[in-house]
């Protein structure tokens, strides 16, 4: 299995067994406090084990080899698991509303406890641990499965932070801003699942590259003096990277062979670029 498989795989299970470990303490917690940025905060883990779920899974078929079923591969699996992710978070993130809203208008009923810190601690410190390992992984490997994982963990460490705030407000007699943490966090969480969905959104719809990779695959082929003109670059997702079909011009009056050796090397030459898993190049002679 490849690196990237193997590394996202274990971001699922490491975010499985710590949202596990934090909902069942946050949501003890909280009830018993009546909590409302603490209960908030233990659905949104509740939201997360999910997350890692579908991280997992999507990961596994992801890292299927192509077959003759699926010849480009199963890559674009993880973008179908990570709009589940998002969508689930978009949901979450409307109950945590409503409730919040609730709260702040019939008033909170939150006790201070200590036991609240120490729960936020515990979280700042797993989900930091989580978010800096999932990081790492997603600048090496660029997997839209740990990029959703990495922005939710980064998340929770704000969104804790701001919890912990609200319960040291109990301190002076401020209740209503365990309200508006809720709050916050709730349209934090639905902002971060839309931004999610639409990058999955665009690449199930088959975006093509960006400019940058558009422009690069452009100066490659102006390195052959051959081509006489380059009429089309289309692109189309495959997992993380893209398949490229390029049709170039040539002159009419080069040899089979000839023109077949460039197309051939043209292809390797793209193809060296990182962002790019297969290109195609058609031969049309002028």
């Amino acid at each position: 299995m490849d690196n990237k498989f193997k590394i996202t795989k274990k971001a699922g299970i490491y975010g499985i067994i710590g949202n596990i470990f934090l909902l069942l303490i946050k949501a003890l917690v909280g009830f018993i406090s009546k909590s409302q940025a603490m209960i908030a905060d233990s659905v949104n883990s509740a939201g997360d084990i999910f997350a890692s779920l579908m991280t997992f899974i999507g990961n596994k078929i992801a890292s299927t080899p192509n077959d003759e079923d699926h010849n480009l591969g199963h890559g674009k699996a993880e973008y179908i698991f990570s709009m589940f992710i998002s969508i689930s978070m978009i949901l979450v993130s409307a109950k945590l509303l409503y409730d919040s809203i609730i709260t702040l208008i019939l008033g909170s009923m939150l006790k201070f406890s200590w036991f609240l810190v120490i729960v936020c601690i515990l979280t700042i410190i797993t989900k930091l641990a989580l978010y800096i390992y999932t990081k790492k992984a997603y600048e090496k490997y660029n997997n839209i499965l740990l990029e959703a994982s990495m922005k939710d963990h980064k998340n929770d460490c704000i969104i804790t932070l701001f919890t912990l705030i609200s319960i040291l407000l109990t301190l002076f007699d401020i209740y209503w801003f365990d309200s508006i943490v809720g709050i916050g966090i709730s349209i934090w969480i639905c902002y971060t699942g839309v931004t999610i969905f639409m990058e999955s959104y665009n690449v199930l719809m088959d975006i093509s590259v960006d400019d940058t990779t558009k422009s690069n695959i452009l100066d490659i082929c102006h390195t052959y003096t051959e081509i006489k003109k380059v009429e089309d670059i289309i692109s189309t997702p495959v997992g993380d990277r893209y398949l490229v079909f390029i049709t170039i011009h040539l002159d009419g009056n080069m040899s089979t062979f000839e023109s077949h050796k460039l197309a051939d090397n043209l292809e390797k030459d793209v193809n060296k670029l990182e962002n790019i898993y297969k290109t195609v190049v058609h031969v049309d002679p002028i």
